[in-house]
């Protein structure tokens, strides 16, 4: 009786194994219970302008991210998601209503790790088997100086500075894989970045900004300016030089000091001192990613788009409220959040036509040819996209349009531009002169609505985007059987010009998947235990490899150098 006791639990046990190899990244294997919240993990140091010393530097911030893991998972190479909260760049509370302009108020409704959105889209992610971290990154600018150049300049200043504690993240992570120990279990050629409202804006420029050049040539010069010209400072150069610079900011992916002369006006503008802008945190590591995820953000400029013949860049999804009245959902002006009369700082480009840019450069080919039999929501995308306001009804592969109705107070403008996220602050009324006034969800229910369709969007094609073979196999096996007992060997892989696949089996047919679903080669009638797969134009990355087989089908994921 005991031995088959024992027989039946180990039987039960190894399908409860099977069952969640064959779900995890696409659905919830763990329970809430189970995922373990690691809070201020520090990841790096570098230097922030929003508290200074007494003498004006820059002081030394440490930063700081909440890890979220499944406490019972046995998996110990797990695909990892860096979540960037919202907030304008500013600190957030709960502001008084009496005192909307009171100290720490970012004309927003939320900017913390630990907002609603961001600790449920983390909490998901590790109940799929994700290792998920919810990042804090420095803040601080000039929303309301008089000057547009200085709030220009300011604002592109606290993105570069997001784009480099992004990229510190990234390296922080691939450094505990190789000398750490893995203590977060992570696989480091798998990384997903993932921003909300501001935080979208840090995913999209980490994307496309991948080179310092790009900024000081941005369209129209809108990053370059003469500092004497504009401010006075009789110190600063008269010239027109970048609002940038990577001696004084450090490099874009913040491995260099970047320093700062400190003059005296009084004395002929004499050196008093360095302060330095920029310490580098964990150099001699890649800052490169697979995936981005935008949730409202926008981007700093649609020339740092390129071609994906010179550069492949990452895979891109968005979600965005087409009306959105705080980033443009095509192109135009950001404002400075909640003042009246708006204050502007710079035009940037929305998730609309920058998914339509991307598609034009060829950035997301994998996208376009993905059908419903492996990505699901696309007919409830499509339907979206045939409600958007007019001009806005194209098609885009990588884009969910949320489509809200009027705002009560303000019918111009949508009841959120983020319905993924609640608060317990209900807004601030406006106050004419003085702020616009805005509301906030308090309605969790409503919110998890639109976090559930993010997730199921968001999940397919992010496992083939990543090339994460266990969730591909079970998208694929939705439509065939998938075979068991057969062995298919690929060599070599990684591979320059082909790679040999050889099976235990006949194999009959072999499609190539491009990252998120294209099928980009098809061979039929193969009828033989060997194939050679050439490249033949195959661009560098990671393909899956589909063998059909009589009883069902195996895929491989083989990579191009």
């Amino acid at each position: 009786m005991k031995k088959r006791i024992l027989l039946l639990l180990l039987i039960s046990g190894a399908f409860f194994l099977d069952q969640i190899t064959a779900q995890r990244y696409l659905q919830p294997i763990f329970d809430r219970s189970e995922i373990t919240v690691q809070k201020n993990v520090p990841y790096g140091v570098n230097a922030t302008i929003l508290f200074q010393s007494v003498a004006g530097e820059a002081i030394p911030q440490q930063l700081v991210m909440d890890v979220y893991r499944p406490a019972s998972d046995t998996e110990t190479n797990r695909p990892l998601v860096l979540y960037f909260h919202t907030g304008n760049f500013l600190p957030f509370k709960n502001p008084d209503p009496t005192s909307p302009l009171q100290n720490g108020f970012n004309g927003s409704c939320g900017g913390q790790t630990n907002d609603s959105a961001a600790v449920e889209i983390c909490t998901r992610l590790a109940q799929m088997g994700y290792v998920a971290a919810s990042v804090d990154h420095r803040l601080g600018w000039l929303p309301l100086s008089t000057i547009p150049e200085v709030r220009r300049f300011m604002l592109i200043n606290a993105a570069y500075r997001g784009v480099q504690d992004a990229s510190t993240a990234i390296r922080f992570f691939r450094q505990n894989v190789d000398v750490g120990g893995n203590t977060f279990g992570v696989d480091p050629t798998k990384i997903v970045l993932f921003g909300q409202g501001t935080g979208g804006y840090i995913s999209l420029n980490m994307a496309m900004l991948d080179e310092y050049s790009k900024i000081p040539t941005a369209t129209n010069g809108k990053f370059v300016w003469n500092p004497r010209t504009v401010t006075g400072n009789p110190c600063s150069p008269d010239a027109i030089i970048p609002m940038v610079i990577e001696q004084v900011n450090g490099n874009l992916v913040g491995t260099t000091v970047g320093v700062s002369p400190i003059t005296d006006p009084m004395n002929n503008c004499a050196l008093i001192k360095l302060d330095t802008l920029c310490y580098p945190n964990w150099p001699g590591y890649s800052s490169d990613f697979n995936l981005a995820v935008n949730l409202g953000g926008a981007l700093g400029d649609s020339s740092w788009i390129d071609n994906a013949m010179v550069n492949p860049q990452p895979a891109l999804l968005s979600f965005q409220v087409p009306n959105d009245e705080n980033a443009p959902y095509t192109s135009g002006t950001l404002t400075v959040p909640g003042q009246d009369p708006p204050l502007q700082v710079v035009e940037v480009q929305g998730a609309y036509l920058v998914q339509e840019l991307m598609e034009a450069a060829g950035q997301q080919d994998a996208l376009l040819a993905a059908d419903n039999n492996y990505l699901d929501l696309q007919v409830n995308q499509i339907e979206a996209f045939a409600n958007s306001p007019a001009g806005l009804q194209d098609y885009k592969a990588g884009l969910y349009p949320f489509l809200m109705p009027p705002d009560t107070v303000n019918p111009m403008e949508p009841l959120s531009n983020a319905p993924w996220e609640w608060t317990s602050f209900p807004g601030l009324p406006p106050i004419p002169g003085v702020t616009s006034g805005f509301q906030c969800n308090t309605d969790k229910s409503t919110a998890i609505a639109y976090i559930d369709t993010i997730i199921r969007f968001y999940a397919p094609r992010a496992c083939f985007a990543l090339g994460l073979q266990s969730c591909v196999d079970q998208i694929l096996s939705s439509k065939e059987p998938l075979a068991k007992n057969i062995d298919v060997l690929a060599a070599p892989n990684p591979a320059s010009d082909e790679v040999r696949l050889s099976s235990s089996e006949e194999i009959l047919a072999i499609q190539v998947i491009d990252k998120i679903g294209r099928l980009v080669r098809n061979v039929n009638s193969v009828n033989n235990t060997n194939y050679t797969l050439r490249r033949d134009g195959l661009q560098s990355g990671l393909y899956v490899v589909k063998l059909s087989f009589k009883e069902g089908f195996v895929t491989k994921m083989v990579s191009f150098n």
